[in-house]
């Protein structure tokens, strides 16, 4: 029987309560409390925030944007690898303020060099912009590294969650035909994977697990505002060869994006790629950010990746 984590299911039950509220008070989406809403979860379930011994502020320049950046060195004396990362926001929200508590818990757990990517949000800023500038960040970053003078070994990584999972995808997509951008790894993180919004977990977990089949669309609708082809545009549908990275993959049961990050795995694994899926059958999309309710799940994700990169 599919049950929601007992640690989820009260707060759960309250954010349901209070949303139906707020629509029958006549409330409207708007980027503003889109933006608010993430930052005010994540502020409020991650309060263990720990000490990394250096970040500090950026930009890395490239050809469309200069794109700013948040680096955490948890070791400056060593010469350590690089982890580029996306946050996660429905390509609307979240930003390195919102992901820096995140960030710092990567790079102590991973002993890796992270960049945090602040990447431009629709709708001021639609599709392409926030891929130029991901894809941008990955192609020109030693420079920065360079400029700082800090010790990294030339060894690069990506991750991200929810729509920073989707810039993940498509960036190593991409890299593929690119020989001046090697990645080693990729992870990610209950990622959004299919535009077309066309899998079984978008109709079973369309409503009541905080991420909803509406809001998807109108984030979707905010970021594609030039008739784009969803499909074209979707990781999921992108071309898959043995030059993709390997692959950690996490899904939660009652995440709408559940099926994608499934099928993802299965095309990569079908091309004779190398991937590894971790699903936890009782997490909601977004727990990461939640992780005062579900310390223990927190620690295995961020265990994993740790895992994974250093293996």
């Amino acid at each position: 029987m599919r049950q929601v984590s007992p640690k989820l299911q009260p707060w759960l039950d309250n954010f349901n309560q209070q949303v139906a509220v707020l629509i029958e008070n006549g409330f409207k989406p708007t980027a503003t409390n889109a933006r608010e809403g993430l930052a005010n979860l994540t502020r409020a379930l991650i309060t263990d925030i720990p000490n990394v011994s250096w970040i500090q502020d950026d930009l890395v320049l490239s050809e469309h944007y200069s794109v700013p950046v948040r680096i955490y060195h948890p070791a400056p004396e060593q010469a350590l690898p690089v982890l580029v990362y996306y946050h996660g926001g429905g390509h609307m929200g979240g930003s390195v303020t919102v992901y820096d508590p995140i960030c710092r818990k990567l790079a102590n757990a991973t002993g890796h060099i992270v960049v945090s990517v602040d990447y431009r949000l629709a709708p001021e800023c639609p599709y392409p912009a926030g891929v130029n500038d991901a894809y941008g960040v990955v192609k020109n970053l030693w420079a920065t590294l360079d400029e700082r003078a800090l010790n990294y070994r030339r060894d690069l990584s990506v991750a991200g969650d929810s729509a920073g999972g989707a810039l993940v995808a498509t960036v190593s997509g991409q890299a593929q035909y690119d020989d001046d951008v090697v990645i080693r790894k990729q992870v990610m993180i209950y990622p959004s994977l299919d535009y077309t919004m066309d899998s079984g977990s978008m109709e079973q977990n369309a409503t009541g697990y905080l991420l909803q089949k509406g809001k998807i669309a109108w984030y979707f609708d905010s970021y594609f505002q030039h008739g784009e082809d969803r499909r074209e545009t979707s990781p999921l549908y992108g071309r898959f060869t043995l030059k993709l990275p390997e692959t950690l993959l996490f899904t939660a049961e009652f995440c709408p994006l559940r099926d994608e990050g499934i099928s993802y795995c299965e095309k990569v694994s079908a091309e004779g790629g190398k991937v590894e899926h971790v699903h936890f059958d009782d997490m909601i999309h977004t727990f990461l950010n939640m992780e005062d309710l579900v310390k223990e799940e927190c620690e295995q994700v961020y265990q994993q990746i740790a895992r994974f990169l250093n293996e």
